[in-house]
C-alpha cells in the first residue's frame, strides 16, 4: 500500500501531512491548553484538593472508557468520519466545561473531552496505518506522536496567555476553537484511505469482543509490552517532579528541569521512527526501556539542579527514543480486516499501563523511600525491555525472520 499521489509525492509523508498531522496539532494544542486549568477550575467551583485531583483524573478516565467503543465506532463509520465525530464531541466537552457552574457539570465536560481524545487517537492511528506503506509506518506514527508532543508543549503557553487576559474559562474556549479547527481540516483534506474503506465496507463487520478474543494471545504478550512501556513513561512524568521537590528544588527550577527533558524528548521523534523502519522495532523498543530504567536508577543519586536535570534528561532521551513505539507495534499487530476493533483493545492496554504506573509509584512509596521506589521501578523497566526483546521481533514486518502471531 502506498500513499496516494496527491501532489507528485507518492510514498512520502508530505502527502498525508494536512490530513493526519494538522488536526493532531490543533487537537493536542487545545487539550494541552486546558489540561493545567482543570484543577484550577475545580478549585474555583469549591472543590477540595482531593476532589480537584479527581477532576484532573477524569480526563484519563474518559480516555479509558472510550477505547473499546471508539474501536467499534471507527470500524462502523470509518476513520475519517470518526475524526469528525471526535472533533465535534471534543468541542462540546470544551463548551460544557467552559460554562460549568458546578463540579458535576465540569466532570461531564472533562469526561467528554477524554472520550473524544480516545476516539481521535484511535482514528488517527488507524488512518495513518492504512495510508502509508509498511516501510514508512514507524516514521509516520512517530511523527504523529511528535506532533502530539508539540501540541501539548505549546498548549499550556497559549492557555496561560488567554487566562491572564480574560479568565479560566477562556482556556476551554481555546480548546473548543482548536477542536472546530481540526474538524474543518479533516473535512477539507483529501480522504487518503477511501479506497481501503471501500474495500473494507464489503466485508461483514465484526464485534470488538470477537476480534479481541481471536487475538488475545497478541494482547497478552505484545499488549503487555505496550502496557509496560506506557507505565514506565507515566512513572517518569510523576517521578521527576516528586524527586525535584524532595531535594528542595523550587517550582520554577522543576519547570526548567521538565523543559530541558521535554526538549530532548521532542527532538527524537523522527530519529526514533527512522530507527524502527531501518533496523526493526526492537532497535528502539529495547534501548528506550533500558534508558528509562537507567534514568530512574540514577535519579536518587542526584541532589542538585544540574544533577537532577541530567537524570531527567536521560529519562527524556529514553522516552523520546520510543516515540511512536506503542502506536507502531499496535499497527504491526492489527489485522487489516478488523484494524479499528483491534486497536481499541490495544489502546486500552496502553491506557491501563498509563494509569497503573503512577499507582505503582504510590504503592511503593507507602512502604519504602522515594529513592528506593525509583530504583525498583527502574529495574521493572529493565524487565520490560527483556519482555519486549522476546515478543517484538515476532510481530515486526520489517524483519525477514518475523512470523505471524
Amino acid at each position: 500500500m502506498t500513499v496516494p499521489d496527491e501532489a507528485g509525492t507518492r510514498g512520502t509523508l508530505r502527502a498525508i501531512a494536512l490530513s493526519a498531522y494538522g488536526p493532531t496539532l490543533l487537537g493536542s494544542t487545545g487539550t494541552g491548553a486546558v489540561a493545567p486549568i482543570i484543577a484550577v477550575s475545580a478549585r474555583d467551583l469549591g472543590a477540595s484538593v482531593g476532589v480537584a485531583a479527581l477532576l484532573v483524573a477524569a480526563l484519563g478516565l474518559g480516555t479509558l472508557l472510550g477505547d473499546l467503543p471508539s474501536g467499534a465506532l471507527a470500524a462502523r463509520i470509518g476513520e475519517r468520519r470518526a475524526l469528525l465525530v471526535a472533533a465535534i464531541l471534543e468541542a462540546i466537552g470544551m463548551l460544557v466545561a467552559a460554562v460549568a457552574g458546578s463540579l458535576a457539570v465540569l466532570f461531564v465536560g472533562i469526561i467528554l473531552v477524554g472520550l473524544a481524545g480516545s476516539l481521535f487517537g484511535l482514528a488517527r492511528q488507524a488512518y495513518l496505518t492504512e495510508a502509508v506503506p509498511v516501510r514508512m509506518r514507524a516514521r509516520a506514527l512517530s511523527t504523529l506522536g511528535g506532533v502530539h508532543r508539540i501540541g501539548w508543549f505549546l498548549g499550556p503557553f497559549l492557555g496561560a496567555i488567554v487566562v491572564a487576559r480574560w479568565d479560566v474559562s477562556a482556556a476551554y474556549v481555546v480548546g473548543g476553537v482548536a477542536s472546530l479547527g481540526a474538524f474543518v481540516l479533516v473535512l477539507v483534506a483529501p480522504d487518503i484511505t477511501s479506497a481501503e474503506r471501500s474495500t473494507a465496507a464489503k466485508s461483514p463487520q465484526r464485534s470488538v469482543g470477537s476480534v479481541l478474543r481471536e487475538h488475545r494471545r497478541v494482547l497478552m504478550t505484545l499488549g503487555v509490552g505496550a502496557l509496560w512501556v506506557s507505565g514506565a513513561r507515566a512513572v517518569r512524568e510523576a517521578l521527576v517532579p516528586l524527586w525535584a521537590e524532595s531535594v528542595g528544588l523550587s517550582p520554577a527550577q522543576t519547570a526548567l528541569v521538565f523543559g530541558v527533558s521535554g526538549a530532548v524528548d521532542m527532538l527524537l521523534f523522527y530519529p526514533s521512527g527512522w530507527l524502527m523502519d531501518r533496523h526493526g522495532r526492537v532497535a528502539a523498543a529495547v534501548p528506550s526501556m533500558v534508558i528509562l530504567g537507567l534514568g530512574m536508577a540514577l535519579l536518587p543519586l542526584s541532589s542538585t539542579l544540574v544533577a537532577v536535570t541530567a537524570a531527567a534528561t536521560v529519562l527524556g532521551f529514553g522516552n523520546g527514543l520510543g516515540a511512536g513505539l506503542i502506536m507502531t507495534l499496535g499497527a504491526d499487530a492489527s489485522p487489516p480486516e478488523a484494524r479499528s476493533q483491534f486497536l481499541g483493545g490495544w489502546r486500552l492496554c496502553a491506557d491501563v499501563g498509563r494509569a497503573a504506573g503512577p499507582l505503582a509509584l504510590s504503592g511503593l512509596t507507602a512502604i519504602m523511600t522515594l529513592g528506593a521506589a525509583s530504583v525498583v521501578l527502574g529495574a521493572g523497566a529493565a524487565l520490560g525491555a527483556v519482555w519486549l526483546r522476546i515478543w517484538v521481533p515476532r510481530h515486526d514486518p520489517t524483519r525477514a525472520a518475523a512470523r505471524a502471531p
